[in-house]
This record gives C-alpha cells, structure tokens and sequence, in this order.
C-alpha cells in the first residue's frame, strides 16, 4: 500500500467510500456520526485545497482515505475527563476511513501519519467502537472529551514517541 496526496479526479471514489462507511456505521451501532451527507464533495475539496487529504492506494485502487494536517486543531483546545499526553506540537487525523472488506488499512494510514509526525491527536464518536478498537491497537491512548464546533462530544486520543 501506498499514501498520496488526493487528486480532484479521485473525488468519486472519496464519495463512495464514505457513503459506503456511513451505512457501516449506521449498521453497526454508530447512526449518528457523519450524519447529513458529512463529509461532502465540499468538505473535500476544502481538505484537498488546504493541502490535507491523502488517500491510501493498493496498486491502482483507492483503499482508504483520510485527512492529515500538523497544526492546532480548535477543538483540542479544551478536554474534559482527562488531559491530552503533552502540550508539543502535533498532527491531527480527521475523517478517516476504509473500503469495505479491506484489511489493515486503517493502520497503515495512523502509522504513516505517525513517521510524518511523532505526536498524533485524532477524536472519534463515542458508538464508534471499530474505530476505538484500531486506535487502541495501534498504540492511541484515551485521554478524555472534546467537543466539536457544532458542541458534539468526541472521545480523544492521542499517540506520542
């Protein structure tokens, strides 16, 4: 597998793959995480446009996609029920998902994002527990509640070297 920066020809596919992960969610006990369409070609192409939307190829079909960025993330800005590892600078990983029946995909993308920067934070639903089960995996550590800008609650984590 492969990482690379997304291409506006790969839009389709993005669309597919979240629709294809909302009704996963729905499915499996998750039905209120990207509600209403989220994300939407406009969220992705405003990913693409800030230079963070990435998508994991195997050979020439996308398996995954996902945004990172390094920088400051609003809403990590205040945590509740615990507190992040450390206070340095880091990476954040929003929005990240799989193609159906794919394995290991969601692991290869937090690790590279992990060898572009050594201090991740991301956050996911409460219901999503097959998210919090591959962050746990691969070495995320709970650290209490965020809210988003809309005032949802997100639980989280966050990795360090």
């Amino acid at each position: 597998m492969q990482i690379r920066h997304t291409r506006p020809e790969d839009m389709d596919v993005l669309l597919a793959l979240y629709e294809n992960a909302r009704q996963f969610m729905a499915q499996n006990g998750n039905p209120n995480q990207w509600v209403k369409g989220y994300p939407d070609r406009a969220q992705l192409e405003q990913d693409m446009a800030a230079g963070g939307s990435y998508v994991c190829t195997d050979g020439e079909r996308i398996v995954g996609t996902f945004f990172f960025a390094v920088g400051e993330e609003p809403a990590y800005r205040r945590i509740e029920n615990g507190q992040w590892l450390n206070d340095r600078p880091y990476g954040v990983v929003h929005r990240i998902t799989a193609a159906a029946g794919t394995r290991g995909v969601a692991s290869f993308c937090l690790d590279w994002c992990f060898s572009q920067r050594d201090n991740i934070r991301i956050d996911t639903h409460r219901d999503n527990l097959p998210m919090q089960r591959a962050l746990a995996k691969n070495g995320y550590q709970p650290c209490g509640t965020i809210y988003l800008a809309d005032g949802s609650e997100r639980i989280a984590f966050q990795k360090e070297a």
